[in-house]
């Protein structure tokens, strides 16, 4: 599959991509939002990044007891449902006078909701569309998230600045309740993927056979590991300029949608499969002038060229696909995409605390250099013998369909 139009006119992939759409701008209207509303109220790096990255921290244990669910739970049912929840929470972030500590709880729940749904969507993208499809279309959906962020971001910098940012938390309630309903609405009540009922038993085994062979081990953690040091960097921009953290939000992901349209649209199959390297060193390098504290519009071009690199994610997920067993695609991706938050949110956690000691610089080149020194030795161990010859091929689950 080749072809936009022929994307489009898939049944069911207008609806999930438009839901996905407003659940994303809900994202990054109510990040800034809640972001600005913690460094306004405790004047600390730390806490403001966390508080923007925050429920990733919680991914990987969501990861560990509720995975199984990805493709063990209806689709239509489980991604209304998170949708739902994180407009409860939005909501509740919002309240006047709510303790600082409280925000925290809300935004740690919120993570542990989350970790289910990013297996249901790619599990059901996958379903979705002909297996030939799912790069296109998962490169869509990034390029999706670019606009959505670039559009996100200049809005919730001018609600937060004109209104505040409980109001810019509302508007992202709101955002959420229109992706529950598109959801509900425009997808199909299809049954779960796979038989059984989902459990923390059958999330660590399953855990365990995707983890078990080297290639998708090396995959994983190239997927998780350089592009979640380089949030790290994102999540200081509230920090490092707050009256610009818009407008470098936003550069950031005009940078994502180039790249995403490049890799998936534009690069032939033979040239995309080595790019996976050179985009994440291309991901992490631009940041290393910030030792230099540049103005903003330099910053910006920054953070425009870095987040080119971002596409890596796509020549990675292609690989992982190919080497996961029939039946287990949701939950692949959901490891891929709890992994890969968790990460975020840590790196998130680790800018900030640099940044405490040190300064948001400062914290942008230490994390941006530890995301080479990571890329290069998985380039490295990649070159060793991929699986022992001792390796048993790992056994498919069984499937719903």
């Amino acid at each position: 599959m080749r072809s936009y139009q022929v994307l489009f006119r898939t049944p069911e992939f207008t609806p999930l991509f438009a839901a996905s759409a407003a659940h994303t701008a809900a994202q990054t209207v109510g990040g800034l939002a809640l972001g600005t509303l913690v460094f306004r109220a405790t004047d600390s790096p730390l806490l403001s990044a966390v508080s923007m990255f925050g429920p990733s921290l919680v991914q990987m244990l969501g990861a560990t007891l509720l995975l199984s669910g990805a493709d063990r739970l209806p689709p239509r049912t489980a991604l209304t449902g998170i949708s739902l929840a994180f407009a409860a929470g939005a909501a509740v972030m919002a309240l006047p006078g709510l303790p600082i500590g409280a925000v925290f709880g809300v935004v740690l729940v919120l993570g542990l909701v989350a970790s289910l749904g990013g297996g249901v969507r790619w599990g059901l993208l996958n379903e979705i569309l002909a297996k030939d499809g799912y790069l296109l279309g998962r490169s869509v959906f990034n390029m999706m998230s670019g606009i959505a962020q670039i559009t996100g971001y200049a809005t919730g910098g001018v609600l937060v600045a004109v209104l505040s940012p409980r109001a810019s938390l509302l508007l992202a309630a709101a955002l959420y309740l229109v992706a529950a309903l598109v959801l509900r609405l425009g997808l199909t009540a299809r049954p779960p993927r796979a038989f059984g009922r989902p459990s923390v038993a059958e999330t660590w085994r399953t855990n365990a056979l995707l983890w078990s062979a080297r290639p998708r081990r090396l995959t994983y953690l190239g997927l998780w590991i350089p592009n979640g040091l380089v949030v790290g960097c994102e999540s200081l921009f509230v920090s490092y300029d707050p009256g610009a953290a818009g407008t470098l939000f936003a550069c950031a992901a005009l940078g994502m949608l180039a790249g995403d349209l490049t890799v998936g649209r534009l690069v032939p199959d033979a040239v995309r499969a080595r790019l996976a390297t050179p985009l994440l060193v291309l991901l992490a390098a631009p940041y290393l002038l910030f030792v230099l504290h540049p103005a903003v519009p330099v910053a910006a071009a920054c953070a425009a060229l870095a987040s080119v690199g971002f596409g890596a994610s796509l020549v990675q997920q292609e690989r992982l696909m190919a080497l996961t067993p029939d039946g287990l695609g949701g939950h692949a991706l959901g490891l891929h995409s709890a992994g890969m938050l968790t990460v975020q949110g840590a790196s998130a956690a680790l800018a900030g605390s640099v940044a405490q000691a040190t300064s948001p610089a400062t914290a942008m080149t230490v994390m941006a250099t530890a995301s080479l020194a990571v890329t290069l030795a998985l380039a490295t161990a990649a070159r060793w013998p991929r699986v022992p010859a001792s390796e048993p091929a790992p056994e498919p689950a069984p499937s719903g369909r």
